[in-house]
């Protein structure tokens, strides 16, 4: 029994930290208490994110001990001024697509279209009124 009393505790640990992005990529470091590399990114069903050198990210730990570790985001930006609850903005450094809940889809940066346009259920044609064209 006086044995049982003499053993140390254990120290708490904590399941999540913020760090800094020293290694940006796939395979993120992240300096926390110390340098972590090659973490794993993780991020909402569809999204891909790759934290760039100096974000502040949050490290989210797991597995026996919390050795297993991976970068599970960051702190979100300033929200847009008029952003209402169930909107979406997802912004990049000089882009962003925001998702009202009237319907409306505001995109800002260069916009690039692959594949096939459609306008109200019909493939885009675009006019040819100023080359000779009928339409």
């Amino acid at each position: 029994m006086w044995i049982s009393r003499q053993m140390k505790k254990s120290v708490p640990t904590a399941d999540a930290d913020l760090g800094m992005t020293t290694i940006s990529g796939e395979r993120t470091g992240v300096l926390t208490r110390g340098e972590v590399r090659a973490l794993p990114v993780y991020g909402p069903g569809g999204y891909i994110w790759m934290p760039e050198n100096g974000d502040m990210v949050l490290v989210m730990k797991g597995g026996p001990g919390g050795e297993e570790q991976c970068v599970a985001g960051m702190r979100q930006p300033t929200a847009p001024a008029d952003m209402e609850p169930g909107e979406i903005c997802l912004q990049g450094r000089d882009c962003s697509v925001y998702l009202k809940r009237d319907g409306t889809v505001r995109l800002q940066g260069r916009i690039e279209i692959e594949g096939q346009l459609w306008v109200n259920g019909e493939p885009y044609a675009p006019c040819t009124c100023g080359d000779g064209g009928d339409t």
